[in-house]
């Protein structure tokens, strides 16, 4: 028989919000991405807070696109929202071993889904217009495939030749299964 676990002691307060924005729900959503089963609320309290903090800079979550959104809050405002979202069910908390991580709840990753999906498209349209020709798209390979598959999706709804190229070069250095969905996508593109 082992020894009994002692988890660390997890009390939420949301204090007195009754409601967030969508805007508010998804940058919370998206500050989690990178503390999914890695990290709690407090590490996420000071990613949006903007913390200068050793631990927080060394692990490069000063790089999450709302590092310091919420600076203008205190920490305490900040954490608040977060249990907000874990009370109306978009993250739920998980332990690994003693300590609680966050994870998503399927409500939050559709959420979180969307906001990423657009993050990238906004990013291959970046990398679209600086007119690269040595340009590489491989770097959308290493992305979770539903939010890769929601970019192509958004690329074939568009119409918008601008991404044939991208999409060719790209088809070129991805696997088999990708490959099918991007040419298909192409197939669209080419029809418009």
């Amino acid at each position: 028989m082992g020894r009994k676990v002692h988890r660390v002691p997890l009390h939420l307060n949301s204090g007195d919000i009754k409601k967030l924005s969508d805007s508010e729900i998804a940058l919370v959503l998206r500050g989690a991405d990178d503390l999914i089963m890695t990290g709690g609320r407090r590490l996420l309290a000071r990613i949006l807070k903007g913390s200068k903090e050793k631990r927080l800079l060394e692990l490069g979550l000063d790089s999450s696109p709302v590092y310091g959104t919420l600076r203008d809050l205190s920490l305490e405002q900040v954490m608040a929202r977060i249990d907000w979202l874990i009370i109306k069910g978009y993250l739920a908390i998980e332990y690994d071993y003693r300590l609680p991580m966050l994870i998503y709840t399927r409500k939050g990753w559709e959420i979180e889904r969307e906001t990423y999906t657009k993050e990238m498209l906004e990013r291959l349209d970046q990398q679209i217009e600086a007119n690269d020709p040595d340009a590489s798209f491989d770097w959308l390979n290493e992305k979770n495939r539903e939010v890769v598959l929601g970019v192509l999706d958004a690329i074939e709804l568009s119409g918008d030749s601008k991404y044939i190229p991208a999409l060719e070069r790209w088809s070129r250095s991805t696997f088999r299964k990708l490959r099918i969905r991007i040419k298909a996508v192409l197939g669209a593109l080419n029809k418009f």
